[in-house]
């Protein structure tokens, strides 16, 4: 029993899902930047258990960004070789989310640790 014939999909979709894939990548990796930054160059920079605490939520964001780019990249790569419509992703919303919640901490530990 032979294989069915594979159809290959159109070769720029295909790129464009791995450009996809590499943003992803580069925004997991600057929020890994942002937590080792946020966790070891700026001792000094509000209470220790806070800066690290933003530190973790960073470096938890980057680890679900990595992860999250992998499954969504073969998501995509699947239904576009199958010719079915692109799957829906949260993956913006909840990184938007973090953000903002790691945004209004910092701030608060700019305002909490400034020399007023």
């Amino acid at each position: 029993m032979s294989e069915p014939e594979r159809k290959e999909p159109d070769y720029r979709f295909t790129l464009a899902n791995e450009r996809t894939f590499l943003a992803w990548i580069r925004t997991s990796l600057a929020l890994l930047a942002a937590a080792v930054a946020l966790g070891h160059l700026v001792p000094d920079f509000g209470p220790d258990v806070l800066r690290r605490a933003a530190a973790v939520a960073l470096a938890l964001g980057a680890t679900a960004t990595a992860v999250g780019s992998v499954v969504r990249w073969r998501k995509v790569q699947d239904a576009v070789e199958r010719s079915e419509p692109l799957p829906r992703s949260h993956g913006v919303w909840a990184l938007s989310a973090l953000l903002f919640l790691v945004a209004v901490f910092v701030l608060v530990l700019v305002l909490v640790s400034g020399d007023a």
